[in-house]
């Protein structure tokens, strides 16, 4: 997929988009691909030169690995359930639905390499662009569903319009208005109008306006957009588990020449907001810089660890990437925006020893090397 035609499906929190060509630079045409936190996927659907012999992606966000497969193999039925205007009242009954239905979706995924439910995957990506911020799919706010009625734990009853003071704790859904902007988010922009607002696709033609289109030609494109993306998942392994699953000899060196992709969750020691992500865990990235460190003198193993300065100590053998993040939704948390900001000047890239150098560029004039 050309960088000039990739838009992502669904804003997230960490992407690397800016820096995918990087990693492909320092990786080569590796012959195989391990990404054991999917996320995105923005770095496989960059790979310069198209689909490796082998590629394995992961993520313990069961209803997250239940999109990227459902998309794999049923694209159109995914883009039929995500074909959806946006609707504050749906938004809250589809979020409480896809929570009752993580446990089965992510049993059936470790146990069925074949399952998917293509329903939950288009509620699930139509949401994640109506959502504000992060929370989607948490299950971490106080509103349940009581016999049907959407309901604060605390006591309330009904579908209250009010939101639930920050204090509140428990199970269940926060309460958030779907996301309205005339910029748009991942493959939706929005328009605001009265009564329920119509979505429009992300950099349709069919209205440049913005004004709303014909349902059935907003679907037509959705279709054959969710289309490209299933083309190129086609022969990828979307697995859904535990990270360390897809990091042992039989998935990484044994089939040769292996590039290996870490992006975790960011740790307690990279002073961010917790609960970005729906499947967070604060620790996780120590356990995979230590496996990290431990592989990275395997010629046969090419490895990128993603974090935050002052994140991960490496060894010296590893060379490190600086780089700054966009603004917008992925540097923004919810509660702490100065904090979101900040953090988008302290994004790195650790790169394992076998990895390929990056060629020096000499001044024409003065001839140092920088």
């Amino acid at each position: 997929m050309r960088r000039g035609d990739y838009q992502p499906l669904f804003p997230w929190f960490g992407g690397k988009s800016p820096v995918a060509d990087e990693i492909w630079r320092r990786f080569g045409d590796v012959k195989n691909y391990v990404e054991p936190f999917a996320g995105s996927l923005a770095v496989l659907f960059l790979r310069p030169d198209g689909p490796g012999s082998i590629e394995t992606v992961n993520d313990a966000d069961g209803l997250l690995s239940n999109f990227w497969r459902a998309l794999q193999h049923a694209p159109d039925s995914v883009a039929e359930h995500a074909d959806w205007p946006v609707n504050e009242a749906d938004l809250h009954a589809r979020h409480l639905w896809l929570l009752g239905q993580r446990e089965r979706i992510t049993e059936r995924l470790m146990g069925d390499a074949e399952f998917y439910d293509a329903k939950a995957a288009g509620w699930w990506v139509w949401g994640q662009c109506c959502w504000i911020g992060s929370g989607w799919c948490s299950g971490k706010g106080p509103w349940i569903s009581e016999n049907g009625v959407l309901t604060l734990r605390n006591g309330g009853r009904g579908v209250n319009r009010k939101r639930p003071h920050l204090s509140d704790s428990g199970r269940g859904v926060n309460r958030k208005r779907p996301h309205l902007s005339d910029s748009g988010k991942g493959g939706y922009s929005e328009t605001p109008a009265s009564g329920i607002t119509r979505q429009i696709p992300h950099l349709s033609a069919n209205n440049p306006n913005g004004q709303g289109i014909n349902a059935m030609r907003r679907k037509g494109w959705l279709k054959g957009y969710l289309g490209e993306f299933a083309q190129r998942l086609s022969r990828v392994r979307v697995c859904c588990g535990d990270w360390s699953r897809v990091c042992g000899p039989s998935v990484t060196f044994r089939h040769g020449l292996t590039g290996v992709f870490l992006d975790p969750p960011y740790a307690d020691s990279a002073d961010r907001t917790s609960g970005l992500y729906a499947t967070d865990c604060e620790q996780v990235a120590h356990k995979a810089r230590e496996w990290a460190i431990e592989q990275g003198e395997n010629p046969l193993m090419r490895i990128c660890l993603a974090g935050y300065s002052g994140e991960h100590e490496m060894p010296k053998s590893w060379s490190v990437f600086e780089w700054e993040a966009a603004g917008g939704y992925g540097l923004i948390s919810d509660d702490d925006e100065a904090t979101g900001r900040a953090n988008k000047w302290r994004e790195r890239l650790w790169f394992s020893p076998h990895c390929i150098s990056p060629k020096p560029v000499r001044d024409l004039f003065s001839g140092a090397v920088a």
